[in-house]
């Protein structure tokens, strides 16, 4: 997949110059929705024997407009695993544009004129629900209007399941509440974090259970606290382990969130190393143990719930 960087205003030479199938959306998360607006658009791109183009922005709209709230803001994907996921649906180019105020201060018209028709779409591709500006006035309803015929316009319907549309905000609030398995349903993969390797405080060692203490991606939604099943990438390799997300209650409260990941049989030095971690299953909440033997107890029976779970696991879903 070809990935092109535009900032508005664009250069034309920047551009495809034949005409192209345009998929839009914003695509956080590329859950299972937005894969189907993608796929939609491809299997056309392919039927007509054009080109497939995914728009999407580097920011959501909203960062422009209001103050960074993290449980509002922060991403299901960084953006590299959003490309990735989005070429492996089989698009040909991606542009990325560059959301700014001025961007986001075209009309409908405008925008439709510069970003559709002069972008050479012969068929444009978006879900139910997307918007080129206030949604009142510029919803998938008026496109049609607004394309006055120069460019089809192809919907695609609301995607859900038995409990409601399948979307970025639910998957957010089903992993804030530690159901990570549910999301990962919604997603059509496990749910994603990176970070790279920092000092801790050894206190997993001395227990028997050495932990990697993780500095996470700062844009990037993190589950909420408690204990879960994990693969965990290092060096390219992946291994089985269980993680903590929480706040060391046990041993004293700290102030500031931990995520500490043990490592099935893994004994490597690797501060400093990025790392990629898949959310598999939630095991337990958080818990204050009255010793630091119960606590060990209950790392016992925490690791053989996790390598139960990894033994079901199958490796071609880690990518």
């Amino acid at each position: 997949m070809q990935v092109k960087k535009i900032h508005h205003p664009y250069q034309p030479a920047d551009l495809h110059r034949d005409e192209i199938v345009l998929i839009l959306g914003f695509f956080d998360g590329v859950h299972r929705g937005h894969a189907k607006v993608i796929k939609e658009g491809v299997q056309l791109a392919q039927d007509q024997g054009l080109t497939s183009v995914v728009m999407t922005f580097n920011r959501h709209p909203s960062l422009v407009y209001q103050k960074y709230d993290p449980s509002r803001h922060a991403y299901l994907t960084t953006r590299e695993r959003k490309l990735d996921l989005i070429e492996r649906l089989g698009v040909d180019i991606l542009y990325e544009m560059d959301f700014t105020s001025s961007l986001g201060a075209l009309t409908p018209e405008e925008f439709v004129q510069d970003y559709m028709v002069d972008w050479h779409a012969k068929y444009v591709v978006a879900g139910f629900d997307y918007t080129y500006g206030k949604k009142d006035i510029a919803n998938m309803e008026r496109l049609p209007k607004l394309a006055q015929g120069r460019f089809e316009v192809k919907t695609v319907q609301m995607y859900s399941d038995d409990q409601g549309k399948i979307s970025s905000t639910r998957i957010r609030q089903l992993i804030a509440n530690g159901q990570v398995k549910a999301a990962n349903q919604l997603l059509g993969y496990y749910y994603e974090t990176s970070g790279y390797v920092i000092h801790g405080e050894a206190r997993g060692r001395d227990l028997g259970y050495p932990t990697a203490n993780i500095e996470p991606h700062p844009q990037v939604f993190l589950p909420g606290v408690g204990i879960y099943t994990v693969a965990i990438q290092v060096n390219g390799q992946w291994y089985g382990g269980m993680a903590s997300i929480g706040y060391n209650v046990t041993f004293g409260f700290r102030n500031n969130q931990s995520i500490e990941v043990n490592i099935f049989d893994f004994d490597q030095m690797i501060y400093g190393e990025n790392v990629r971690i898949k959310w598999l299953d939630y095991l337990r909440s958080e818990e204050k143990f009255d010793s630091s033997q119960d606590l060990i107890d209950q790392l016992g029976k925490d690791q053989k719930d996790s390598e139960k779970r990894l033994a079901d696991l199958d490796p071609d879903c880690l990518y």
